[in-house]
């Protein structure tokens, strides 16, 4: 029989249990919200564009020819080659050597010791 005089515990665990997985809902759901606002861009200036830098390419074959464009030449005149036809490029293009892998080391870089002396100063070795 129920007394006055008792003191009921309160028990919590229920509750406990509910804000637990109410928490763990509110943790998985919050990363995947977006908002998302409307928002109005200002209007670049239109006066320049940019121009894509030129590009000279110098391709190395296995067999020690040496190709600039249409031409084809020996490994032991292109230096003076190259600076003797380097008044007809832009100086600040870049260049961009591709060598066969089975040169020797020495000769690639004596064609990039070449397009150096010739006053290019962006020269870059292309690999696979």
């Amino acid at each position: 029989m129920f007394e006055w005089d008792d003191n009921p515990d309160l028990n919590i665990t229920p509750l406990v249990d509910v804000m637990l997985v109410l928490m763990s809902i509110l943790m998985v759901t919050a990363p995947t919200i977006t908002y998302q606002e409307q928002i109005s861009l200002p209007q670049g200036s239109k006066t320049m564009k940019v121009e894509k830098s030129k590009t000279l390419t110098i391709r190395m074959t296995s067999n020690g020819d040496i190709h600039l464009e249409n031409d084809t030449y020996k490994l032991d005149t292109f230096g003076d080659t190259f600076i003797n036809q380097s008044q007809k490029y832009d100086k600040s293009s870049d260049v961009y050597i591709r060598a066969d892998e089975s040169l020797q080391y020495k000769n690639v870089m004596e064609v990039l010791k070449s397009v150096k002396d010739a006053g290019f100063e962006k020269v870059s070795l292309i690999t696979q």
